[in-house]
């Protein structure tokens, strides 16, 4: 059953704040507790040097209501990882519409199959191609991001990896090497290095506790070691990203606390 949420909660509360323009990166990693992932080196470097939202909850199981909840600001009734043609109603074609640049970076899709390519490649995994029923032209294969790095990278950059690399599949520590490369590489690009910030988020929990507490990182250059005890969802998140693109907060977004003390 798809359910919309009704106009009043397509706006952005008066209380949200003007930020100054940044380059915005999100990556989203898969079905593991903050414990299992901080036992991994790079990851966990990462969480002793820049933001740690330590109080951060998934919305729900599976896979996909929490994509959506990422990228719309609601679940749409979605209870299980099926393939949904939704409205329009996603950050996306919001910042289609805003004018503001945007890529989604896709491992393993093949271009022109966002809804066939194959595994590792998981369409379930790319909620863009939900709205609409189709993929816009933002969503690309994951080999672009190097040379779009080089070139200038667009206001907001969404980046999934395959089902090894997200360790959906595959060992922690494989997607841990993974995370090592590709942050590196934006670490290194200047659309980061200018006032750029970097997310990096988990979908969900392993099942392993209640409250699906996931990791959240946030990566900016020169920023000091937080820890923020504010309890986030990926309403927060979603919040938190259209408050920089300088655009309205979608559905349950507009009600969320945005992660303004992990922001430098």
């Amino acid at each position: 059953m798809i359910v919309l949420l009704g106009a009043a909660c397509t706006g952005a509360p008066t209380s949200a704040a003007p930020h100054p323009p940044r380059n915005v990166f999100l990556i989203v990693m898969e079905n593991h507790s903050p414990d299992e992932v901080l036992d991994s080196p790079f990851t966990a470097s990462l969480a002793a040097r820049y933001g740690v939202a330590a109080n951060y909850h998934a919305i729900t199981h599976p896979s996909v209501p929490n994509y959506l909840a990422l990228t719309s600001g609601q679940t749409w009734g979605v209870r299980d990882d099926g393939y949904y043609k939704l409205p329009t109603t996603d950050i996306g074609h919001q910042l289609s519409g805003a004018g503001v640049s945007w890529r989604a970076y896709m491992e393993g899709l093949e271009p022109a199959a966002c809804l066939d390519s194959p595994a590792p490649y998981e369409v379930r995994h790319n909620p863009f191609a939900y709205y609409g029923g189709q993929c816009p032209s933002n969503v690309v294969p994951l080999t672009n991001l190097d040379s779009d790095l080089a070139s200038g990278a667009s206001r907001f950059s969404w980046i999934t990896p395959d089902t090894c690399h997200d360790t959906h599949d595959c060992s922690v520590s494989a997607g841990d090497q993974w995370l090592r490369q590709e942050v590196g590489a934006i670490m290194h690009s200047r659309a980061w290095s200018s006032n750029g910030v970097l997310f990096i988020t988990w979908d969900e929990d392993d099942y392993s506790a209640d409250d699906n507490r996931v990791l959240t990182l946030v990566i900016a250059p020169g920023m000091k070691h937080k820890v923020s005890q504010q309890s986030y969802t990926h309403y927060s998140l979603l919040a938190t990203i259209e408050d920089l693109m300088g655009v309205s907060r979608l559905a349950r977004a507009a009600q969320a606390q945005p992660m303004r003390d992990l922001l430098p």
